[in-house]
């Protein structure tokens, strides 16, 4: 039984294990207590959803007296491919009680304005009808419904500075999503750094990252290229990118001084704006 990393593998894998645990005549909540794993991890895992670390899959094999099964077949530990590339990342941010993520050139979905998001929605290559963007628009404000309270996430934002300089829609339209950004920062439900073109070479130069903390599940790292995305779950590669994002926040401005110069762009979009009104 060869097992490769895609949903129908995790589903053949959290077959088996639900097969031999009800065989060995356990619940998944005895189960987790002799693995030493969430009981809702293992409802993950049989379902399809979630794979287990090496860790967990030995233990599962000691538990279970799989002889190594779980660790044999563990689906392949390069990250996983979405096809759909940010689906199954929307449904992690929606899960997560923290959120690190770093931006290179533009604003993260769920900090976007309105504006802002329809036109990065509607610059993409082959062109969207109108219907077709205002449907994704509608979807990427939902997922800012995840900041309207402070009860979770816990979000912390480095943004390079081509974040800011970057000018989508225009003016007036950065000047609106950059006092967004501020207003938050400003009330402290969410932390910004910026990393200013002058600190120069710096760790994330290879491009975006997010990590996402979960309640009852190990942490998640999410890479996004052109058209594609890569959820990592391997805990060492997890650990690997959390030390490089630290490593990469360290470079940054402070929280205080992310903002004053976030004021400052944001003020010079400001009297750009109006002064093309005036003209």
């Amino acid at each position: 039984m060869a097992i490769e990393d895609n949903p129908r593998s995790r589903e053949q894998y959290g077959a088996e294990l639900k097969r031999r645990r009800e065989a060995a005549g356990l619940t998944q909540e005895q189960l987790s207590q002799r693995a030493v794993m969430s009981r809702t991890h293992i409802a993950h895992i049989e379902a399809g959803r979630r794979r287990p670390d090496p860790d967990d899959a030995s233990r599962l094999d000691h538990v279970l007296g799989a002889d190594g099964f779980f660790v044999r077949f563990l689906p392949t530990l390069d990250g996983k491919k979405v096809a759909e590339h940010f689906a199954e990342a929307a449904e992690l941010e929606r899960q997560a009680i923290a959120i690190k993520q770093y931006a290179v050139t533009l604003v993260p979905g769920f900090l976007q304005t309105p504006e802002y998001a329809r036109e990065v929605l509607g610059s993409g290559h082959p062109a969207k009808s109108d219907e077709k963007r205002d449907s994704l628009l509608a979807t990427r404000l939902e997922r800012a419904r995840v900041l309207e309270t402070f009860d979770s996430p816990e979000v912390t934002l480095l943004l390079g500075e081509a974040v800011l300089r970057q000018v989508i829609g225009g003016a007036q339209v950065m000047c609106e999503q950059l006092r967004h950004i501020l207003e938050l920062g400003e009330v402290r439900r969410i932390r910004v750094h910026v990393l200013p073109f002058a600190v120069g070479a710096h760790a994330l130069l290879e491009g975006p990252l997010k990590l996402m903390r979960l309640a009852e599940l190990p942490p998640v790292a999410y890479v996004e290229g052109l058209k594609s995305g890569r959820i990592w779950e391997l805990q060492s590669t997890v650990r690997q990118l959390e030390d490089v994002y630290d490593h990469a926040l360290g470079d940054a401005l402070s929280h205080r001084e992310s903002l004053a110069l976030i004021r400052s762009i944001a003020e010079d979009y400001d009297y750009e704006a109006q002064r093309d009104q005036r003209s």
